[in-house]
This record gives structure tokens, C-alpha cells and sequence, in this order.
């Protein structure tokens, strides 16, 4: 009987001990924090961290899409209020964004745009 609880109770201990990537649906690939289709996310120089707001609206929202919170959001994932009253997915404070000219999942254009658009390293 003991033995059969086992496998039980280390899948438990798996999954508590499971990091924040999995809550949220997002995984590193290669280092790179990507969401659950495997789309490289990114972070924005001109955002400040714990700010609560995105600096990237209009056009720029348009090409770098804002990631929506999607389920429960648990520490180091928070949520902001975009200008337009939706909401934003944010890592550590930094609001996530997609980038529009990644058309496959691991694609990493975005890395470095106008030096100012960064992959998510942990």
C-alpha cells in the first residue's frame, strides 16, 4: 500500500515545487521565457518595473501586442491596467508584449529592437 502512495505524493511535490513558468501557462525554451504556443514574449526599456502601466499604447501596441493575463496570475507574474482600461500580463513588474514580425514559435526577432525590446531571460 505504501508504495502505491509514493508515486502519489512525489507527483504532488513535483507539482508544488514546479515553477512560476508552469502556473502562468509560459516555459523557457533554450533560456527564453515563451508563452504555451511557444511565442517568444519580450519586455519594453521605456516601462517601469512595478509601475502598474505599460508605456507602449497605440501603434505601438499594435506591433507589440500586450500579453493577457490568462488564469491565476501568481508571483513573479503580477497584472497591470493598460491606457485602454484592458489588462496586462507582467513579469517582475515588466509588462509582457508579443512581437508581430515572429511568425513562428521560437522566432526571437524582437530581441533588440531599437535597443530598447528584450527576450525575457531568467
Amino acid at each position: 500500500m505504501k508504495l502505491r502512495i509514493l508515486p502519489a505524493v512525489l507527483t504532488a511535490l513535483f507539482c508544488l515545487s514546479s515553477s512560476a513558468f508552469a502556473q502562468t501557462g509560459f516555459k523557457k525554451s533554450d533560456g527564453i521565457l515563451v508563452d504555451d504556443q511557444g511565442r517568444t514574449v519580450y519586455t519594453f526599456d521605456k516601462d517601469t518595473a512595478n509601475s502598474g502601466k505599460s508605456a507602449c499604447n497605440g501603434e505601438c501596441a499594435t506591433l507589440w501586442p500586450p500579453v493577457a493575463p490568462n488564469g491565476e496570475v501568481k508571483a513573479p507574474y503580477s497584472v497591470v491596467k493598460r491606457d485602454d482600461g484592458s489588462k496586462q500580463l507582467a513579469y517582475k513588474g515588466k509588462p509582457l508584449y508579443l512581437w508581430t514580425k515572429d511568425q513562428e514559435p521560437g522566432d526571437r526577432s524582437g530581441d533588440n529592437v531599437k535597443n530598447v525590446w528584450h527576450v525575457v531571460k531568467d
